[in-house]
């Protein structure tokens, strides 16, 4: 009788030491599923973040220089953002007939500061016609140039109505025209910026290269040359460009606010 209860109260605390194992052991298996999906979404969260870093990245040095990206050793890219789709024309574009095959000659003030001009039609015609489209319609007047380069790639960039470098005309275009076999853009050349690696998402965002600059291709090619600053740049380096950066970076808005003033070309 006695061997009969011990018996039994052994079996009753083995199947309570089982219990328990069990128990302990779902609880531990479940800990470990958690913290593998706890990695795993950290992880997606990681690239997620990465990966917005990264376009917006591309986003501020596309477009030309601006929404563009020239490039230098320091990872330079005019870039322009825009709602450009690839190997296509997007939205009301200007014909490139407007460029009428010649040379244009004018004046591009910025802070009242006076730049004599010239664009190229010929070499240039779907770029100029739209330039000289935007001119005649008023539609640079009092923007701003909203981005200074000077860490070894030099250009003022101007032409975004939104003054964020992610605004545009309304339409983009392409393809890239009239860009440097050598890479290389000397001072007072005039170009379009647009998204790095899309040779149709031009828009109303162009640079003025202060300095000799080499701006490497990418997959679309260079950066499209409109034409070139044949007067004024010296002014223009002693009072905005030489003044650098506002938050004392490399690349960024102006220490001196700039705008365009006057345009007009004939």
């Amino acid at each position: 009788m006695v061997t009969n209860k011990k018996q039994d109260r052994d079996a009753r605390e083995a199947r309570v030491r089982v219990r328990a194992f069990q128990a302990r052991r779902a609880v531990n298996e479940h800990q470990v599923k958690r913290r593998a999906r706890d990695n795993l979404i950290a992880g997606v969260s990681v690239v997620a973040v990465l990966a917005l870093a990264v376009g917006a990245q591309v986003l501020f040095f596309a477009d030309g220089p601006g929404n563009a990206e020239p490039s230098s050793a320091a990872s330079a890219t005019p870039s322009a953002s825009s709602e450009s789709t690839d190997n296509a024309n997007s939205g009301d574009v200007p014909p490139s007939s407007l460029a009428e095959d010649r040379t244009w000659s004018g004046t591009l003030a910025l802070n009242g500061i006076p730049l004599e001009i010239e664009l190229d039609g010929a070499l240039a015609p779907q770029g100029v016609a739209s330039t000289i489209n935007l001119i005649n319609t008023g539609f640079y007047q009092d923007v701003t140039c909203h981005r200074l380069t000077n860490g070894g790639f030099f250009v003022l960039q101007c032409g975004d109505p939104t003054g964020t470098g992610s605004g545009g005309p309304g339409y983009t275009y392409g393809p890239v025209e009239n860009a440097p076999s050598d890479n290389v853009y000397p001072a007072g050349t005039l170009a379009m910026a647009r998204q790095g690696e899309n040779g149709y998402s031009m828009g109303s965002q162009f640079f003025i290269v202060y300095d000799d600059t080499t701006i490497s291709s990418d997959a679309a090619g260079g950066y499209t040359v409109l034409g070139r600053v044949t007067s004024g740049l010296d002014e223009i380096k002693a009072q905005i460009t030489d003044a650098g950066v506002a938050n004392g970076s490399s690349d960024g808005a102006p220490a001196v606010p700039t705008s365009i003033t006057q345009v007009s070309v004939q």
